[in-house]
């Protein structure tokens, strides 16, 4: 089993203390981190810090820079954000190499592009996407690697926030998304309803089923309550009808 983070925000936290944490977690778990980073989209994140959101973009690609650099074992060169100490990181993470950083991007072309030149594995987000745009985003993200050199067949992709609720009762799904979630994302219900594994349990493996054929290769549900109970769910009626090969996590 793979533990993955979602999406830490690197340009908030900064490259040093995000990558203490990591190889903590490396180390506790032997190997089996994938590091999720992003820049963030809230601006009250950084108003809290006192930090500039229009920052963020030049603060975000300088600290993952530095972050592989520690997570190597590496000193990264000077910084014009972050503070940088003067020897390596210690102890070295579990895995040889670092532990791989998987950048989120919805899908922009200037997200795709910065996935391609930084990261070891490109994160989408189910609510900010559909089968469809994935699927174009994920044949740009391939030009973009062969462009640099790089083999898009050997590029992991995975899906989060696909938020879930498994459920035959049409009123209690509608409620969970339109009374729930949608004032939650501050999206329209209608928006979201083929997007997320919010119903029957036919509508979500159909759902993933369209995200396999896309060729998303990885997925973490997010159950929106009831976790044990929605994760057993999922297993036993979701999992078996989904077609393809395409991996189900669960966030916690």
């Amino acid at each position: 089993m793979r533990l993955a983070t979602t999406i830490s925000l690197a340009a908030i936290r900064g490259p040093v203390p995000l990558a203490k944490t990591l190889t903590a977690l490396d180390l506790l778990s032997e190997g089996r981190l994938i590091a999720g980073v992003g820049p963030g989209s809230s601006q009250r994140d950084f108003d809290a810090l006192g930090i500039s959101f229009d920052e963020r973009w030049l603060r975000f690609e300088e600290s993952v820079v530095s972050l592989r650099a520690l997570l190597r074992g590496e000193r990264p060169s000077d910084s014009r954000f972050f503070s940088i100490p003067d020897q390596e990181l210690a102890p070295l993470s579990y895995q040889e190499g670092g532990i791989p950083i998987w950048i989120g991007s919805w899908g922009s072309r200037a997200g795709l592009a910065r996935v391609a030149r930084l990261a070891d594995g490109w994160l989408a987000s189910a609510y900010n996407t559909s089968p469809e745009r994935f699927a174009t985003a994920r044949e740009s993200l391939a030009r973009k690697l062969s462009d640099r050199g790089r083999d898009p067949a050997g590029f992991p992709n995975a899906l989060v926030t696909m938020w879930t609720w498994v459920s035959e009762d049409r009123a209690d799904a509608d409620h969970m998304l339109g009374n729930i979630l949608a004032p939650l994302l501050r999206r329209s219900p209608d928006e979201l309803r083929d997007q997320l594994c919010i119903g029957s349990p036919e509508h979500c493996a159909q759902v993933l089923s369209s995200y396999a054929r896309a060729g998303c290769e990885w997925v973490q549900i997010w159950p929106l309550g009831e976790e044990r109970r929605q994760i057993e769910r999922f297993a036993a009626d979701v999992m078996p009808s989904i077609e393809s090969d395409t991996h189900v996590g669960k966030h916690a």
